[in-house]
């Protein structure tokens, strides 16, 4: 028998791939590279369903002999290892961000003389419509707080969006940037206790209570299918932290970060110029290993957020928390700094990532924002916060508004600044 190879994400089987599986066991014994979640997730968004269920699916498809996993979008390291005589994919992939591959394929099957066979794209079939159709649906609690390790293990950066309330929610969740032949959009929310005390019209000390900020979250979730990291300020007493850890879960938020301090809180950015005191290793590690007894899934994430660098103590005190904590059981870590350059937090990474090569990172550059994702991820970072940005938009939108009425004695002047009134009637579909 002949050999054929089909790759395939496999992500919500249709139609259309059942069509090319079957024109691929009319021409030999068939192999499928399904990709892995890595390998989708860089140049698209990550799929529904995990390797291993798509894996599944596709071997029990009639006619399939046999599958692997398919590392890379390219299609060479497999292509070398099974020498395949066919390699069969739908027309699709002629144009657009996967046609420098089709091109990889036809010039490495000319090494041994296979064949590229493209069966026409079967027409009105899209997986992206697949998946939009999902989301419309919604997800569940578990869907959703598993996601974020997926995304982790399975992307060079994942990046996070403050949300406040359900309309940023759904900014975060809707908004795609074409870019270089590849769609870019946030990987998941950042509940802020900053900018939820902010919407409120209360300081950043703790003033809004677990049970209002979970209301908001709860908000959120109802038009969001996205992954959220909650923001637990110093997780409170160690009695109290494991009723939010399991709170969160049960809500389906996928982890906590919170940040090892003690007293009442003050927003780290104001560094030294306010009391900021930092609580003891022991005492930390106490209440990190408290929230992990307290959680039921293996999903769920602690996260430590060391404030070393935000007190001015240094490098080696940091790296010193960071794997004590992690020892304690925190399932990453939070770095942190106030400085306008991101030189300690580079430093930080490469440091820690030489004893810690697999423990998630997560940055926050609020002060240093000129570093770019991409060097974020070349020293090790895992997801990148983008902690307070909706709101601290929205403000001056408003205000700018609020004066312009107040100045002109009317409105008008300040259309050019608003939606209009049919598209915020239409913005949000009814039965959403």
């Amino acid at each position: 028998m002949k050999t054929v190879y089909i790759g395939m994400a496999a992500d919500l089987l249709h139609e259309g791939h059942i069509n090319i599986l079957k024109t691929g066991a009319e021409y030999g014994d068939v192999t499928v590279g399904v990709l892995t979640d890595k390998a989708i997730a860089s140049y698209k968004r990550l799929p529904y369903m995990s390797f291993e269920s798509r894996k599944a699916v596709v071997s029990g498809v009639k006619g399939v002999t046999r599958v692997v996993a398919q590392e890379t979008l390219d299609y060479v390291d497999n292509l070398r290892k099974y020498k395949p005589d066919y390699v069969v994919h739908g027309t699709d992939w002629q144009t657009g961000v996967q046609s420098k591959v089709r091109d990889r394929v036809i010039e490495v099957l000319s090494e041994w003389g296979g064949q590229l066979i493209e069966p026409v794209y079967t027409a009105g079939i899209s997986s992206t419509l697949l998946n939009q159709a999902v989301k419309e649906v919604g997800t569940t609690p578990n869907l959703r707080l598993r996601r974020l390790r997926r995304l982790i293990d399975a992307k060079n950066i994942v990046r996070i969006l403050e949300v406040h309330n359900g309309l940023s929610g759904l900014i975060a969740e809707k908004t795609v940037v074409e870019k270089d032949g590849q769609s870019y959009e946030f990987d998941g929310m950042w509940s802020s206790s900053l900018t939820d005390s902010t919407s409120r019209g209360k300081p950043d000390i703790e003033a809004v209570d677990l049970s209002s900020r979970l209301q908001n979250v709860n908000d959120v979730f109802e038009v969001t299918t996205k992954p959220m990291i909650y923001d637990g300020d110093t997780g409170g007493k160690l009695e109290h932290f494991p009723f939010m850890v399991r709170s969160l879960e049960r809500l389906g938020v996928s982890a906590v970060i919170i940040e090892d301090k003690t007293g009442l809180k003050r927003n780290s950015l104001f560094g030294n110029d306010v009391e900021q005191t930092q609580d003891t290793i022991e005492d930390f590690c106490a209440k990190i290993s408290a929230g992990k007894k307290a959680q039921v899934t293996e999903e769920f994430m602690v996260i430590a957020r060391i404030e070393s660098l935000i007190l001015d103590r240094g490098i080696e005190d940091a790296l010193t928390r960071a794997k004590a904590y992690v020892e304690a059981g925190a399932d990453g870590v939070m770095i942190h700094s106030r400085q306008k350059e991101p030189a300690e937090i580079i430093e930080f990474c490469n440091k820690f990532r030489a004893t810690h090569p697999d423990t998630p990172i997560v940055a926050v550059p609020s002060s240093y924002n000129a570093i770019f994702e991409k060097e974020l991820a070349d020293v090790g970072v895992n997801v990148v916060i983008y902690a307070n940005h909706m709101l601290r938009s929205a403000y001056p939108a408003m205000q700018t508004v609020a004066q312009s009425i107040l100045t002109h004695g009317r409105s008008l002047e300040a259309d050019d600044m608003c939606l209009s009134i049919k598209k915020i009637l239409t913005l949000i579909p009814e039965g959403q």
